[in-house]
């Protein structure tokens, strides 16, 4: 069975545990219609992608 050598210091393990934080997710606002949606991800309102059309639009309901 492994054993550790030594106990790992606070700052050491703070260190390992500094990218578990929860990150945000980033918005951005269309330059068209003002709707906001995920970088590099389709606007599912408009089905546009980088200029250009790749789905049809999503009908009002």
């Amino acid at each position: 069975m492994a054993v550790p050598k030594s106990k790992i210091t606070r700052s050491k393990r703070n260190m390992r545990r500094a990218h578990d934080s929860i990150k945000f997710d980033s918005y951005i606002e269309d330059k068209v219609t003002g709707e906001l949606h995920r970088p590099h991800h389709i606007d599912l309102k408009t089905g546009m992608y980088r200029g250009r059309q790749v789905l049809e639009p999503k009908d009002s309901i």
